[in-house]
């Protein structure tokens, strides 16, 4: 099966094209990755590709409880364990670079930060709390030029920092309503200057990220993680959607990135993601496209023999199953995950998920 074949990404080949999926685990305390993270990830390491959870790049894009970041020191060397874990099995791990924006809450972050976003629209919906349980999302401040200039250092810096750390690459999260989709969509993206309005404007946060990464770390070592008709946190499905993420792809095509990786969470109830705009973003971006969401083997597979992408990502089969790849190749039964302990502290639902035997 093609699943289990080969492939080589940029300057790293993949022993098959197996890719965890990033997953929010909230096991970070005190947002530093820690032993029982490198544990986790070292559990997984026969797929292809690991992609971690969101990992801050700086102070304010810390807007969950208990996530990472991979802006100071002690989460460098917090890291460093988790990627030579990996490594030492002979596994590939990006870095998922997320930016919170406006998904955030005051006491998820660290003193002094601030809660930003295009536009100062709240989101919808509330946002989990250890100190305080569920709370609204506050009002975010609209980014200046000054700040938008000061969140692309952040991730060329937290990019820089993950290779320090042993990583082999990082993944922009340019998905589900968080800062980077934040300015490509129109219900969180009100501006009237060079970063709102057309396509043009509203994709150049993207693109100047996903620049400077690239100037920053090479471009075989940069991906971009995208969901056109996402509505999570908020979004909204716009009228020029698909030009949009087409004109987007096409850009992110002439920078050479190492892949695209297109989001589909419609298995779990969310708007349909058209086949149109899976090929546009394929023709247009012309390099790896990373197929994600409601996958099984034999989905997968069949997407690989279409042509449709060069690898496929697995998210909650691959939480409840770290020897996914063996149980798939054997055709075992895959565990089942357990939500209740998705997001909690500690190795419960997270490290004792059994191996088949």
């Amino acid at each position: 099966m093609k699943i289990f074949s080969p492939y080589e990404l940029g300057s790293i080949t993949l022993k098959n094209r197996i890719v965890m999926s990033p997953m929010t685990r909230s096991r970070a305390i005190n947002n530093i990755p820690n032993e029982l993270m490198a544990e986790y990830y070292s559990m997984r390491a026969d797929g292809g590709l690991l992609i971690t959870e969101g990992t801050a790049p700086s102070p304010n894009g810390l807007g969950y409880p208990r996530i990472p970041g991979v802006y100071n020191s002690a989460q460098i060397e917090g890291w460093r364990k988790v990627a030579a874990a990996v490594h030492a099995k002979g596994g590939k791990i990006f870095l998922q670079l997320m930016h919170t924006g406006r998904i955030a809450h005051p006491d998820n972050m660290e003193p002094g930060s601030q809660i930003v976003a295009p536009s100062p629209v709240v989101a919808m919906g509330e946002m989990f709390t250890d100190s305080h349980g569920p709370q609204p999302h506050p009002e975010p401040v609209e980014m200046s030029l000054a700040d938008i200039e000061q969140a692309h250092e952040e991730y060329v810096q937290a990019a820089k920092n993950a290779i320090v750390a042993g990583f082999d690459g990082v993944e922009l999260h340019g998905a589900n309503g968080y800062l980077i989709d934040q300015f490509l969509n129109t219900a969180s993206n009100q501006r009237t200057d060079a970063y709102g309005g057309s396509v043009e404007k509203r994709n150049r946060f993207a693109l100047e990220v996903a620049q400077k990464v690239v100037t920053a770390i090479g471009a075989e070592r940069t991906g971009i993680r995208l969901s056109p008709y996402g509505v999570f946190n908020d979004m909204a499905i716009f009228d020029d959607l698909e030009v949009t993420f087409e004109e987007l792809a096409r850009a992110l095509g002439s920078l050479k990135l190492a892949y695209v990786h297109v989001v589909d969470h419609s298995s779990m109830g969310t708007p349909p993601v058209s086949e149109s705009v899976k090929t546009k973003i394929q023709q247009a971006f012309g390099g790896t496209i990373i197929a994600s969401g409601g996958l099984d083997k034999e989905k997968a597979e069949a997407i690989l023999q279409s042509g449709a992408a060069q690898l496929v990502a697995f998210g909650r089969p691959y939480l409840a199953n770290p020897d996914l790849v063996t149980r798939m190749r054997e055709n075992k039964p895959l565990n089942a995950p357990n939500f209740d302990t998705f997001y909690t502290p500690g190795p419960e639902g997270y490290t004792d998920y059994p191996l088949a035997s």
